[in-house]
């Protein structure tokens, strides 16, 4: 099941939105009956994670000055619908995956959102309100967020610093955004220029005995390809093969435990945007090679 959260109307003016989706039904990756664009989430969803006065503000259009600075993008009604989609869309691809192995978002990853403020152009954390509902309605027992993208999870550690139902595992630039980190239960933290060879020993070396050791009943994957050597902001060296690599690792640890996964796009910044959707494509078509 993939999830395309935009639907005609309220598209975002962010173009891989509207190519990755395009990308595939035109290769044949997924079929046209595999998408679904979700309904905005509930607000007692949003609750169970974010703070009332702050879901108040976004509901409200009251965000201050420095709050809308801290997020980067400008408050507007569409701007929250947009996150309201997303993170429905995000907790509906968990709900297939607990069911069918897998689901993955077109959107999604937004995991610089706190429970009381937005950072880095996320609003709602949509792994965060997912993995609580689920664990509130008892759904799941343990989840493990595997957050790759080239950005620390900062959003998601703060939420779960003292949750041990949810691992937050974050591998990212240690130089690069956010520049004051928080505290994951697991952070990897690579130096600018890391290439393929360690960023790929580094992944192995440590996943497989994480998932043993959470033994989780979900995994979020945060699929970033804003690590690639292209991007404009990335800082290391991992070329497409190396972003492929890393995702066949994922999925294949993941399938062989028999743990379901959920996976979101996350950043992809670089000049040409075919990079972005090249990489992000493969993300979709790996996991459909390993889930066949």
């Amino acid at each position: 099941m993939f999830c395309h959260p935009l639907p005609e109307g309220h598209r975002f003016p962010m173009l891989k939105y509207e190519l990755i989706p395009a990308q595939l039904l035109y290769e044949g990756t997924i079929l046209q009956e595999q998408l679904f664009a979700p309904e905005p989430i509930e607000e007692e969803t949003v609750l169970l994670t974010h703070e009332a006065a702050y879901w108040q503000k976004l509901k409200n259009q009251t965000l201050d000055e420095r709050a809308q600075r801290k997020i980067g993008f400008v408050q507007s009604p569409l701007l929250t619908e947009r996150e309201m989609r997303i993170c429905q869309g995000t907790l509906q691809c968990a709900e297939h995956a607990l069911q069918n192995g897998i689901a993955l978002n077109v959107a999604g990853g937004t995991h610089h959102a706190y429970a009381d403020h937005g950072e880095g152009f996320c609003l709602l954390n949509d792994f965060a309100v997912a993995a609580r509902y689920l664990l509130q309605q008892a759904r799941i027992k343990q989840a493990l967020i595997i957050d790759l993208d080239v950005h620390q999870g900062n959003g998601s550690a703060a939420i779960f610093a003292t949750e041990p139902r949810v691992f937050t595992f974050s591998m990212h630039g240690a130089h690069n955004y956010p520049f004051h980190k928080e505290r994951s239960d697991l952070d990897i933290g690579l130096p600018d220029g890391t290439g393929d060879a360690t960023y790929l020993s580094l992944l192995r070396e440590n996943l497989p005995a994480l998932i043993e050791r959470v033994r989780p009943d979900l995994a979020f994957f945060l699929s970033g390809v804003d690590i690639l050597q292209t991007d404009k902001f990335g800082k290391l060296n991992i070329t497409p093969e190396g972003c492929s690599a890393r995702d066949e690792t994922v999925f294949s640890l993941l399938k062989k435990r028999d743990i379901p996964c959920v996976v979101a796009m996350g950043g992809g910044y670089s000049h040409d945007i075919r990079d972005i959707v090249h990489a992000h494509c493969n993300t979709f078509k790996i996991a459909a090679d390993v889930y066949a």
